[in-house]
Formats: C-alpha cells, sequence, structure tokens
C-alpha cells in the first residue's frame, strides 16, 4: 500500500463548481481558498471541472494558486490560467452547427453560439431571450475574455472563428423537444439538466462529439501520471465524470440520484466541504 504522502501526490482531485466548490453566493469562500492553497503546496494536485467558461472560471478561481488546467465547457476546453490560453479545444463542424441551429428554429428558438477568437470566446444570439438568458447575459456584461454579440443575423457562421458550444436556458419542458431531436439525429455531445437554482429551468449544452468532463479528466489524469481520480459533484451531469473516477464524492446537496451514484456523502457546498475533504487527506 502507497503511504499518505505519496497518494496525495498521484491523486488528480477535480471539483465541479456550482453547488460543489462554490457557496451559496456562488464564490469560491476565503476558507476554501486557503484550504486548497494549503493542499496545493503540499503537493495535492487539484483542478475544476465546469460547464462555465475562463471568462467566469478565472475570477472566481482567482485566490486559488491552481497547478493545474481548468476543465471548462463541460470538457470542450483546457485553460492554462499561467498562459492565459487554451491548451486544448475541441470544435463543433459548421454542417454541425448549421443542422442544430435548423432544429432549433423549427421549434421557434434561437440558441447561444460559443466561438472561440484566439484566447477569447465571443457568444453570439439572435432573436428573442428568455427570462433566464437575458438575466445570464446581464450578469455576465463586461467580463475579460468572454463578449456577446446580440441580435447578429449571422451567427450561423463567423469566418475564422470555431464553436466550441450550442447552449439554452429556456423552460425545462420547452426544451426537451429540442434535446431529443437534436440527440437522435445529430452527432453531437448534448448535456441537458435541471438549472440548480431554478428547478423549472432547463439548460441545454452541445458539443462536439466526444465530449465530457469524463474524457477530459481521464485526458488531464494521464498527463499529470495520476494513478488515482477523486470527483466531487452535485447535479446529474457530474455523473458520468463520478462512473470513469476512483473515488467519486458528492456534496450533502446534491440531487438524490448523485448522492446514490456516489461512494460517499459530504457535507454541503455552503459548509467548504470540498476544501475541507482535499484538506484532510494531506
Amino acid at each position: 500500500m502507497m503511504n499518505q504522502e505519496n497518494s496525495q501526490a498521484s491523486t488528480l482531485y477535480v471539483s465541479d463548481m456550482d453547488g460543489t466548490l462554490l457557496g451559496s453566493d456562488s464564490q469560491v469562500s476565503a476558507t476554501s481558498a486557503q484550504l486548497l492553497n494549503q493542499a496545493i503546496e503540499g503537493g495535492a494536485l487539484f483542478t475544476v471541472a465546469t460547464a462555465r467558461t475562463p471568462a467566469t472560471v478565472v475570477p472566481l478561481m482567482s485566490a486559488v494558486n491552481a497547478n493545474l488546467p481548468f476543465i471548462c465547457l463541460n470538457g470542450a476546453a483546457m485553460w492554462d490560467n499561467r498562459r492565459r490560453d487554451y491548451t486544448h479545444v475541441e470544435v463543433l463542424p459548421d454542417a454541425t452547427v448549421q443542422h442544430i441551429v435548423d432544429i432549433y428554429e423549427r421549434h421557434g428558438l434561437h440558441p447561444f453560439i460559443y466561438r472561440r477568437h484566439g484566447h477569447l470566446i465571443n457568444a453570439y444570439h439572435y432573436g428573442p431571450m428568455s427570462a433566464q438568458e437575458s438575466q445570464f447575459v446581464a450578469e455576465r456584461q463586461g467580463l475579460e475574455l468572454k463578449k456577446f454579440v446580440l441580435d447578429n443575423p449571422h451567427y450561423r457562421h463567423v469566418q475564422g472563428e470555431s464553436a466550441m458550444l450550442i447552449f439554452s436556458m429556456l423552460d425545462y419542458e420547452r426544451l426537451r423537444p429540442v434535446y431529443e431531436e437534436i440527440k437522435a439525429s445529430v452527432h453531437c455531445s448534448p448535456v441537458f439538466y435541471h438549472d440548480i437554482f431554478d428547478n423549472t429551468a432547463g439548460i441545454l449544452e452541445i458539443y462536439a462529439p466526444g465530449v465530457s468532463k469524463a474524457a477530459a479528466i481521464k485526458r488531464l489524469a494521464s498527463q499529470v501520471q495520476a494513478s488515482r481520480i477523486v470527483v466531487f459533484g452535485d447535479n446529474r451531469n457530474d455523473l458520468p465524470m463520478m462512473r470513469i473516477a476512483s473515488h467519486s464524492v458528492a456534496v450533502g446537496n446534491a440531487f438524490q440520484e448523485v448522492k446514490d451514484a456516489a461512494r460517499e456523502v459530504i457535507g454541503p457546498n455552503t459548509d467548504d466541504a470540498v476544501a475541507k475533504y482535499i484538506s484532510e487527506k494531506k
């Protein structure tokens, strides 16, 4: 059996952010940052895996001295904060984007299309937005690494910019048929789940084929030669990464099916539970 020090150094810890690492104020608390930094300084390998883009991950993680790339966009991108650029990106082919937008429009809807422009993201949208989407945009205006380009009728194709994500946030039941048609007819990786802050709202994210937090975590574990993977999550979209982990941990506020799937359940996200867990394993 390997000793505790070697176990810590060869274990990759990966946490979801919203509802897991972040508290009720959607921030990394000072306590969590302090505990994580102590663990990292002691040799722990730690990063986050999130649906968020670097535009919000970077400021949220600013107090954590992360030593590994952030897994963003549910695994479609890896962001190296020291280089301030992407190290890996999976893109949606233009033909796939066109097919998906056609499906949305047949249902009277328009998605956001997130396109990479160097180290930045241009988030395109055309037509009316839901109340949830309008709030989403309002809360993210002025970000350093992401710019919203609204009411752009040419959002289907932008020369020189690759699509990484097609995204929408609407009433769950209104989005369901869009998700089901895309899942049945398009070669891609759709993720559909309830918003943790509003159970009536659905979030639909569409990525390139093969994209998932799980695939990105396995790639990163290979790169850092980790022999063990420990993941933390709260929502249904965390289930795939829990299945590939050596040890899966659900926070106390997680959906019941996530708790049922996890090997261990710890305290809630409001109690710095993830950071405490990693710190105690040091």
